[in-house]
């Protein structure tokens, strides 16, 4: 498998319950390395762009007001299949449904307040990575 980079956003229910380092712990046990990382409070018209896909869906409203309630941590991760490698620790979008061991089986409230966010695929990484991280803050 190639090495690959891939995003993640800690959301706000997970940074309001202080769990950055126990999530930051579990994307490392899978072999990810955290190779770009800050705090932010993301603004509205940020949560808007990069949300943009659901927009007419009837969540995105509530999804953008969650987005901004509260500080979140963007991320880059990087490793061999990062993307796939990722999707599956975080877990299934529903916790009553993610499996064991995975971020949002032992930290998500609900399927909205599911505490991560991580890219769906390669090309999609490369966008939101691009939308808060400029390639000098990237340190692999």
């Amino acid at each position: 498998m190639a090495i690959e980079r891939t995003f993640s956003i800690l959301k706000p229910d997970a940074t309001a319950r202080n769990l950055t380092g126990a999530i930051n712990a579990l994307i490392e046990q899978a072999g990810l390395r955290i190779v770009a990382q800050k705090r932010i409070r993301m603004t509205r018209d940020q949560a808007e762009t990069f949300y943009a896909v659901h927009k007419a869906r009837p969540f995105f409203g509530e999804l953008v007001d969650f987005m901004v309630s509260g500080p979140v941590v963007v991320q880059v991760l990087e490793g061999e299949g990062a993307v796939l490698k990722y999707r599956d620790v975080m877990g299934a979008t529903d916790p009553s449904k993610a499996a064991d061991g995975t971020i949002r089986k032992a930290h998500a409230q609900s399927i909205g307040e599911n505490s991560v966010h991580g890219s769906d695929a390669p090309e999609t990484g490369a966008i939101e990575i691009a939308q808060f991280f400029s390639g000098n803050e990237i340190v692999g």
